[in-house]
């Protein structure tokens, strides 16, 4: 009887799990498209596409940090609006304030004036096409990260003139805040790739470590970048890129760069051509690439070394060759 009644339960058994639906099983996804005026390249392994909770983690990005949204929280604090700052808003902060002390105010959100004046801003882009004296002594009263504070949920200035540019760090922040999104939803494998900053995990879908490139700082006839100076490869990785050598202009035959030192107002003139950051988070790692950019080859080392969880590539025009300088913990990163 005991065998008859054990039979007929496996027999159940064994309907029920007919029954049941199928669990569904992992694969890779690809997401693309077009977010803060650059591309997106989202690559992971999961159930299901997670495409559309990507792109409103984005969206609150945007909302949160673009310039060029004029609903956003840093556009509102811009045009002095009294406006609660979100919590994305303040980690970005909290984290750009770090990378200032670090950088001693080579890396400084409140640089919008500036980038506006010589022309690489959301504003006065006519500065461009004609060689017109600026008034730096008083743009630099405004300018500085010491005379914005962040005060139970809002910013307070010290001058209403002064105005946040977060375009060099958002897109870092935006990888982590996709990675972590994916890693919710228990994807172990994965790459994040927003204009070039990028944020990776685990192996492709090849089962290999992931593979990643810096641009080598060349311009073809077409005007853009073609080659790779080198390829990472990498199962664990926070990454950023900062160059001068893509946006740039001349004026009475004089180069003017995009990278503008906040310190003394005016874009950077030495060699290093292009900085690219390991870091513990891609939001660290946009930020002090950008302070790298403006300090030059030898002091971007000292800082870097000064950290405990980064690490730099740089590279530097030398006569007509280009020359490799990195930190000690490159090879560790």
């Amino acid at each position: 009887m005991k065998k008859w009644i054990a039979l007929g339960l496996a027999i159940i058994a064994a309907l029920l799990l007919l029954l049941l639906p199928d669990t569904p099983k992992k694969q890779f996804f690809h997401n693309q498209g077009n977010v803060f005026g650059t591309y997106y390249n989202i690559r992971y392994e999961a159930t299901y596409d997670l495409h559309n909770a990507i792109k409103q983690r984005l969206k609150d990005v945007d909302q949160s940090l673009s310039m060029f949204n004029s609903s956003s929280v840093i556009s509102q604090i811009n045009r002095n609006d009294v406006v609660p700052c979100d919590s994305l808003f303040e980690i970005m902060y909290h984290e750009a304030c770090d990378v200032s002390e670090l950088s001693q105010g080579a890396f400084d959100i409140t640089v919008a004036p500036l980038v506006n004046a010589w022309g690489f801003g959301t504003k006065n882009k006519e500065l461009k096409t004609r060689n017109q004296d600026i008034n730096l002594d008083s743009l630099r009263t405004f300018v500085g990260y010491k005379k914005i504070r962040l005060v139970d949920h809002y910013l307070e200035k010290e001058d209403e003139r002064t105005t946040l540019d977060a375009s060099a760090i958002a897109k870092g922040f935006a990888c982590d805040i996709v990675a972590d999104l994916l890693r919710q939803n228990g994807c172990k494998n994965l790459l994040v790739d927003i204009g070039g900053e990028v944020v990776l995990q685990g192996v492709n879908d090849r089962g290999n470590p992931w593979r990643v490139g810096i641009s080598r700082p060349t311009i073809n006839a077409q005007g853009v970048e073609k080659e790779l100076q080198e390829i990472i490869e990498s199962s664990q990785l926070c990454m950023a890129t900062s160059g001068n050598y893509l946006q740039y202009y001349f004026v009475n035959g004089e180069r003017r760069s995009h990278t503008i030192d906040p310190r003394s107002g005016y874009p950077v003139t030495h060699s290093l051509l292009s900085a690219t950051v390991c870091a513990s988070s891609c939001m660290r790692a946009d930020a002090l690439a950008t302070a790298c950019m403006v300090l030059g080859e030898k002091k971007a080392l000292d800082m870097i070394e000064q950290t405990t969880d980064a690490s730099c590539y740089l590279i530097i025009a030398d006569s007509d060759t280009l020359r490799i300088a990195t930190s000690e913990k490159w090879q560790d990163r």
